[in-house]
């Protein structure tokens, strides 16, 4: 929990080696392991403690988990089940089953939808008896409380796209409150906490003391920031602590959760009547577009030696799934002398890279030509990575998000494949954003094609390579007065509705 897994990982293995048939310790020993980047030791952890206590629901969360981060998700699927049947009320490894499902290649959205009600119907309905009346004042143009919670105020995807709203909110109108589950802070939870009005510590309160506390805060409009991810506080939106509720940016589906009044989000990546009917919440369109990158470091472009043409990915490896390796195959096919560059975490498990290596050469493909690369914790040499790649290849169905941007920011074009659901439609909104959706496919033969055709066309590479991050700063997805604007437009409109007699 103090962030010192290696320390961890010493003093379980001591507690197992003077009692080597405790289970916990077996699947803490697992936590510190995966904590630390050893994926395949954790999972044998966790399986030794299934073995050792069959009921004990906590590893199967936690082996489940650990499948998910390595792509195994039809494994996953079916350990977070048996969890659940031995403790149906585990709403955090309910919220991991449901987090994995929207990286499934072969479930439809409709299904994925009812699995979402399913755990409100379990874990969150049966608190909507103790709902209490709204006391707020309904003003309709009065400064509104707007609070923010989020256990990833830190240095984490969702804190990096939430630091530019909050740097850009209009004080004046907006009251701005933060509600941290953050155990360990880091110097972006201290950028993040500077452009609060109020900074609110969760840690520790059960839920019903964090609705409590919110709604003594008499918070106008709450803000959820994780939806089904990891640490999420989604039962304290179940005791409705404030009369509009939001869910926004962690999670690319719906919470489930009828108490959850509005999800934001933006026309490419929820075109309307595409996915209105699978959401709990209705949906509300940013114009033009539904996030603001700012970028942490800002290195100095160069421009691509001469070399065979290099294809990268540098999505979570539970992106990368057995059709996405088909279709990357039949790419490296049509171009016999381009490589690859894979980087994930998930990587850095020899059975992964071992997965990626047999799935692509039993299509024929020189293991000689792929690289596999495991988590690289300083970012500049993250960001350097790009200097390498020609062509980035996104994934499908779950588009990358910061690793478009950053891959866009670097001058690597992407190449996206779209689909029917908001996972597999961020990218859309992305490249449509920065005036590149001639890069957006429709199906598997056009993302191949338009791969091998931009590869051929060096003199667009280069263009593009020169010119992108220039595009970038100029486009909606970075402009970030505006997008806090919108933001707010929409806050207000949601809070005006309410104040509406019959709202």
């Amino acid at each position: 929990a103090a962030g010192r897994p290696a320390e961890a990982i010493a003093a379980c293995r001591q507690a197992i080696a003077l009692r080597p048939d405790f289970a916990e310790a077996h699947s803490n020993l697992g936590i510190a392991l995966q904590a630390n980047g050893h994926l395949d030791p954790a999972i044998a952890s966790y399986r030794e403690a299934i073995a050792l206590q069959p009921h004990l629901t906590e590893a199967y969360n936690n082996l489940g988990a650990a499948l998910w981060e390595k792509g195994a998700h039809d494994e996953a699927i079916a350990v977070f089940r048996q969890g659940l049947a031995l403790q149906p009320g585990a709403s955090d490894a309910h919220s991991n089953l449901l987090l994995t499902l929207n990286y499934h290649p072969g479930l439809d959205a409709r299904t994925v939808a009812e699995e979402h009600r399913q755990w409100s119907r379990q874990h969150a309905e049966p608190l909507r008896p103790f709902i209490l009346p709204h006391r707020n004042d309904r003003t309709p143009d009065r400064r509104l409380r707007i609070g923010y919670l989020s256990p990833d105020f830190q240095e984490h995807p969702v804190g990096r796209f939430l630091l530019p709203l909050l740097a850009h909110h209009d004080h004046p109108h907006f009251e701005i409150f933060c509600y941290a589950q953050v155990a360990i802070p880091d110097a972006l939870t201290g950028q993040l906490r500077a452009h609060a009005d109020h900074w609110r510590s969760l840690v520790g309160l059960s839920d019903p003391q964090a609705a409590g506390l919110i709604r003594r805060d008499q918070i106008d409009l709450l803000v959820d920031l994780a939806g089904h991810t990891s640490k999420n506080r989604l039962l304290i939106f179940a005791h409705k602590p404030a009369p509009i509720q939001v869910t926004y940016l962690g999670y690319p589906n719906t919470t489930g959760l009828a108490a959850m009044d509005y999800r934001l989000t933006d026309a490419h990546a929820d075109p309307p009547g595409l996915t209105d009917s699978d959401h709990a919440e209705q949906l509300v369109r940013l114009a033009p577009c539904a996030w603001c990158f700012q970028p942490s470091h800002h290195p100095a472009l160069t421009l691509r030696r001469p070399g065979p043409i290099t294809f990268g990915c540098f999505n979570n490896f539970a992106k990368i799934t057995p059709p996405m390796l088909a279709l990357w195959a039949r790419i490296l096919h049509a171009l016999p002398d381009s490589r690859l560059i894979l980087k994930a975490r998930g990587l850095d498990s020899e059975s992964s890279r071992e997965r990626v290596r047999q799935s692509l050469g039993q299509a024929g493909i020189d293991p000689g030509r792929l690289e596999l690369c495991g988590f690289e914790p300083v970012h500049e040499a993250h960001l350097a990575l790009f200097e390498r790649i020609d062509l980035a290849l996104d994934t499908f169905p779950y588009h990358g998000t910061t690793t478009t941007c950053e891959a866009l920011w670097m001058g690597v074009p992407v190449v996206t494949l779209a689909g029917k659901t908001h996972a597999s439609r961020v990218g859309v909104s992305l490249l449509s954003n920065v005036g590149l959706p001639e890069l957006v496919a429709t199906s598997e033969e056009e993302y191949l094609q338009l791969a091998v055709r931009l590869a051929h066309d060096r003199p667009r590479l280069a263009e593009l390579r020169a010119t992108l991050r220039h595009r970038m700063e100029q486009s909606a997805l970075m402009d970030a007065p505006r997008f806090a604007s919108g933001v707010e437009a929409a806050y207000r409109e949601m809070w005006r509705r309410w104040c509406a007699p019959g709202g």
